[in-house]
């Protein structure tokens, strides 16, 4: 995968730069396409439900937040050349909720949500991994990625980054609030490189 071309930090947050895109932190003029983005029935199929204008919104303030107090959050990616809104990608402190789903209880994982127009052309996996590189360069140990087990698409894009299947991680999604064909997710994981050099 190609590796981040250039990274920056900036007084909101981190900006990587791949062939194709900007990895950045958000900016009000993101709120209107984001929420767009998620208020697709098509790109929310595997999550419980579609968002709101005010929830993407609020989700936005709250990972400017998290990135000032962690260091990174899920992040806007826009087009290179074109500065077109492409979704969102980047790295995430698992909230404590959610770790306790799963058995190995992790504690960072990368996740991606792009609009449909740009679905097919290889982003998704372009972006990751240059988080991925960029966890590496802060000395996480590992990073993980969960989703719904029936996510093909993202399940591949998460092959593709090199992480891999952890079946002993499976776990029933507590975001659903009862039966659902996506409650039921999987994990796939990617330890550090250079720290397994080391060992």
């Amino acid at each position: 995968m190609p590796e981040a071309l250039q990274t920056t930090s900036t007084a909101a947050g981190i900006v990587l730069q791949t062939a194709d895109l900007i990895l950045r932190p958000w900016e009000d003029r993101d709120r209107a396409p984001m929420a767009a983005i998620q208020g697709d029935p098509l790109v929310r199929r595997y999550f419980p439900r579609v968002m709101t204008y005010q929830q993407v919104s609020d989700d936005i303030d709250l990972a400017l937040e998290k990135a000032r107090v962690n260091g990174f959050h899920t992040q806007a990616a826009e087009l290179r050349h074109t500065g077109e809104l492409v979704g969102l990608i980047g790295l995430g402190r698992i909230p404590d909720f959610i770790r306790e789903a799963i058995p190995s209880r992790p504690q960072v994982e990368i996740g991606w949500v792009l609009s449909p127009r740009f679905w097919g052309r290889g982003l998704a996996p372009q972006g990751a991994a240059a988080w991925l590189d960029y966890a590496w360069s802060i000395g996480l140990a590992e990073v993980v990625a969960t989703t719904a087990a029936v996510n093909v698409a993202s399940r591949r894009v998460m092959e593709k980054i090199g992480m891999q299947y952890d079946r002993a991680d499976d776990y029933q999604r507590p975001t659903f609030d009862g039966p659902h064909p996506a409650r039921a997710h999987v994990v796939y994981r990617l330890d550090n490189p250079a720290m397994g050099a080391m060992a």
